[in-house]
């Protein structure tokens, strides 16, 4: 029931993060959020599969912004409000990519 709620919190977390318009001081309390979650999943295979999941949407989601911010004139409106959730998308795409390479050396690691 644990791993159910942590993973929960996780997808929750992940959905306020795509927001563009987070302000920063509640971007960086829902990051620590976040990380609290992800450290509890942190030495099971099991979860190490859920959290590449979300990795691979992330990277997904980054890929199709990048997509349509190509479709827009450069400079217009569009386009900047495209440009800046691509930053925003990028960049959790990175936070999960790097947690999923921290619970890949643990769970390496609590193998041995």
């Amino acid at each position: 029931m644990d791993k159910f709620v942590a993973q929960a919190n996780i997808d929750h977390y992940l959905d306020l993060l795509k927001n563009g318009d987070v302000a920063a001081y509640n971007r960086y309390a829902i990051n620590k959020l976040l990380i609290e979650e992800e450290n509890k999943l942190s030495r099971d295979r099991e979860q190490l599969e859920f959290a590449e999941s979300r990795a691979a949407a992330c990277r997904l989601r980054a890929d199709r912004q990048r997509r349509l911010l190509d479709s827009f004139a450069h400079g217009s409106s569009d386009w900047v409000q495209a440009e800046r959730l691509l930053v925003n998308f990028e960049s959790l795409a990175q936070f999960v990519e790097g947690f999923c390479r921290q619970m890949r050396r643990q769970v390496n690691e609590s193998r041995i």
